[in-house]
């Protein structure tokens, strides 16, 4: 189906993970003549298809999907080139006629994507400096650092997230602000409509535990056993991925599996509640349940949303 003439530029679906993103990303491309251009940061990965809830190319259902599969697990993520490449899709998709809609739970990646967003940049001393402090002092040292540097950061970065701990400390130093300082508001590059879906907590929370379940018995453990013969635990970004690093443990010896699929649940249940309070902060976000009483009637109301914007 072609759009029409007045379609928005782009689309984006966000929300926590487990919400539903994915399913109403395909039915909205089908609907509007548009392709997916994946916002997960962990979907960018090669390999990583359980532990991450990719689609599988049926349930894909024909919809070209973008930005999946395209870095190894050794390579440490960048928002920056994500930006680069994902911006290369949108203005592809534009020209084609297409409309881009951007899926994913990953809040910087979706904001570097629509947003003028610019990233400061590196200083390599700094950074290693920083870098020996996180192997010697641990993630979680650096990160009671950051909550007194720039609370609202600390905030939004897990304590076991080392990588993106340094950086937001590299940031703090180099620019003399905070690292939120640095993030602008909310001036797009595109114009989009950018529609949420909302999980009561309660349903969310099921709706994790099952999917780590179901990880499991898709066989998370063996997809990670093979990631590590590729070099999963020397990936600064990969090896810390939700279940993924779990199950790095239980391989190593430092806990049970049932140990790590326990820890992936109640790691996923605070990531998702941190995913929710990103988006929320962002009044551009329309929501819309997706809940299992509104689950069949979100794709059409999701429809009429983009219609709606579209007439305003």
């Amino acid at each position: 189906m072609t759009p029409p003439a007045s379609a928005p530029r782009v689309i984006t679906v966000v929300g926590p993970t487990a919400a539903g993103k994915s399913d109403l990303g395909v039915f909205l491309a089908r609907k509007l003549g548009g392709e997916v251009v994946n916002a997960d940061s962990m979907q960018l990965y090669r390999g990583m298809d359980i532990g991450t809830a990719k689609m599988t190319p049926a349930e894909r259902a024909g919809v070209p999907h973008h930005l999946l599969d395209i870095w190894d697990v050794t390579q440490a993520a960048s928002v920056a080139e994500y930006q680069r490449l994902a911006r290369l899709e949108i203005d592809r998709l534009l020209a084609e006629g297409r409309t881009p809609i951007l899926v994913g739970g990953s809040g910087l990646y979706v904001k570097g994507a629509i947003d003028a967003l610019e990233f400061p940049g590196t200083d390599p001393g700094v950074r290693a400096r920083l870098e020996q402090e996180l192997a010697e002092e641990g993630s979680g040292f650096l990160h009671r650092r950051l909550a007194t540097e720039d609370p609202e950061a600390a905030r939004s970065i897990l304590a076991s997230n080392g990588r993106r701990i340094v950086r937001a400390l590299e940031v703090i130093e180099i620019t003399g602000k905070p690292f939120t300082a640095n993030l602008p508001g909310d001036e797009p590059v595109y114009e989009a409509v950018q529609i949420g879906v909302d999980v009561d907590r309660p349903e969310l929370d099921e709706r994790i535990a099952l999917r780590v379940d179901r990880m499991w018995e898709a066989g998370l453990v063996d997809e990670v056993r093979d990631l590590e013969a590729a070099g999963l635990r020397d990936g600064l970004t990969a090896s810390r991925a939700l279940g993924y690093q779990q199950v790095l443990a239980a391989l190593a010896g430092e806990c049970t599996e049932e140990e790590a699929r326990a820890e992936t649940v109640r790691a996923t249940k605070r990531f998702a509640r941190r995913q929710d309070s990103w988006f929320r902060r962002d009044p551009r976000v329309r929501w819309l349940g997706g809940g299992h009483r509104d689950r069949e009637e979100l794709p059409h109301r999701a429809l009429t949303l983009i219609e709606r914007a579209v007439t305003a």
